[in-house]
């Protein structure tokens, strides 16, 4: 299994390739786009839009093809969108060069020694 530093470099690395990093990207517009997919997924969650997993894998198992199975199932879902989050979390790390596994691991073990709710009320 890859390790969220490798999915990093591999996202980054697509994004390069489709041409994301043809000019210079500032900071705030990688935290907003992050932003953006998240504020995508609380809508799909209002609007109550999950994937259809089953329907999915019996469409691919069926032959149909990926992309029309993909888009007609999954796409713009809570799921997609809370993934979109992801890739472009793992896209920015790529691109400041972020060993982002050591770093959740590190910040895992952290909370571990933290008190119950970190000493807040939510």
């Amino acid at each position: 299994m890859k390790g969220l530093t490798e999915f990093a470099k591999e996202v980054h690395q697509n994004n390069v390739d489709k041409g994301f990093y043809d000019k210079p990207v500032e900071v705030g517009t990688h935290l907003m786009l992050i932003t953006s997919e998240l504020a995508e997924a609380l809508e799909a969650d209002r609007h109550k839009i999950s994937a259809d997993l089953e329907t999915y894998h019996k469409d691919i198992a069926s032959g149909q093809e990926f992309k029309i199975a993909f888009k007609d199932s999954i796409k713009d879902s809570y799921e997609d969108e809370i993934a979109d989050a992801m890739i472009r979390l793992l896209d920015h790390c790529g691109y400041r060069g972020i060993d982002i596994t050591f770093h959740v691991n590190e910040k895992i073990k952290y909370n571990k020694t933290r008190e119950h709710r970190h000493g807040k009320s939510y």
